[in-house]
């Protein structure tokens, strides 16, 4: 398997991961960032958004809604861009 291949299957592998997280609202806010964006992203960044997606849905979804601070472990400007483009879906 080459690098090319590899990378093509992480980013499946984390698109599948985005639509299936095991609540609704965290499915329709990292699915359609995934469907977006998972092809432009560089392997840096899919390591930010696997870190980013590591985190328990309630938690999650409380700071992409604005509702807490995420702790400082947490990658806020990562975050900021899957809220940002959430935001925009939601704005259309």
């Amino acid at each position: 398997m080459t690098a090319g291949e590899d990378i093509a299957i992480r980013r499946k592998m984390l698109r599948y991961r985005a639509w299936h997280r095991g609540t609704l609202e965290m499915d329709r806010v990292l699915g359609p960032f995934a469907d977006a964006h998972i092809n432009a992203l560089s392997e840096a960044d899919l390591d930010r958004l696997e870190s980013v997606m590591d985190q328990e849905d309630p938690a999650l979804l409380k700071w992409v809604m604005g509702q807490e601070v995420p702790p400082a472990d947490v990658d806020i400007e990562f975050l900021g861009r899957i809220v940002a483009d959430h935001q925009a879906r939601m704005s259309k």
